[in-house]
């Protein structure tokens, strides 16, 4: 049997197909992909698990660039995996530290609460609850975490700057050394419900071992470089955050 279509049911469907399409759009812009570095093959990421003592505390840490995830893979003498996944963002609460509502004392402030400072004297610790109590966000509440990566590196930057070693600006010069990106964090029970495994991708040792090396050999010798410059007018330090009460809505910490 043959059927004609008439101009109305073209018409039919010439709309059905733009609803179509409308509906994919809409589906597709809340879908990201997301890679995590493993020495293993992670089909599905286990809600709960994870270290402690992490940037923000447990969760699955990704990022949106392969070839950080492939150095992340690597360990010395051993190859690791590139795990790839599509995240589907609809619904989720997402805490995104790199839009102008935040500075980096607010994910310092994260840090602070999570990572294990070496607290060198009173003032240290003083500074550590400042930091959480003007600076801290609720970010146990959200699904997603958006920010920053303090690896070893890094991480030392920030306690610098909590001992009244560097100035603000210094620390935030450096966490843009080495170029890391920002990390994706799934945090909650939901977040995890909407990860689907894709593939995992080899990431060999000689070829990424010695990049991972370099980025923080590279990332190390531009921090202490600039360690050396002289300190500007009007540089800000820990000690004078805590002596003038910095807010987060001061322009100057901005």
């Amino acid at each position: 049997m043959i059927f004609f279509q008439s101009g109305r049911h073209k018409q039919i469907i010439k709309q059905i197909d733009i609803v179509l399409l409308w509906e994919y759009y809409f589906l597709m812009k809340n879908i990201i992909t997301l890679y995590h570095g493993s020495n293993k093959i992670i089909q599905t990421p286990q809600y709960g698990a994870g270290k402690r003592y992490n940037d923000y505390g447990r969760g699955f840490y990704c990022t949106q660039e392969l070839d950080l995830a492939k150095e992340w893979a690597v360990s010395d003498d051993q190859d690791g995996y590139a795990n790839e996944y599509r995240m589907n963002m609809e619904g989720l609460s997402v805490l995104d530290l790199s839009k102008n509502d935040f500075c980096i004392l607010h994910w310092l402030a994260i840090l602070v609460q999570n990572r294990l400072f070496d607290i060198q004297s009173d003032f240290g610790e003083e500074a550590r609850r400042y930091l959480i109590d003007n600076f801290g966000v609720e970010y146990q509440k959200y699904d997603v975490i958006i920010g920053y990566r303090a690896d070893d590196s890094y991480f030392s930057f920030a306690q610098d700057f909590l001992n009244n070693a560097i100035s603000l600006r210094k620390l935030s010069s450096a966490m843009h050394l080495g170029k890391l990106g920002m990390q994706t964090v799934l945090k909650s029970e939901q977040a995890f419900a909407q990860i689907t495994f894709q593939q995992a991708i080899l990431a060999e040792n000689r070829k990424w071992m010695p990049q991972k090396m370099a980025r923080d050999s590279r990332a190390r010798q531009e921090y202490f470089s600039s360690r050396k410059d002289p300190r500007k007018r009007g540089d800000i330090y820990m000690l004078q955050i805590l002596d003038e009460e910095m807010k987060a809505d001061d322009p100057r910490i901005r």
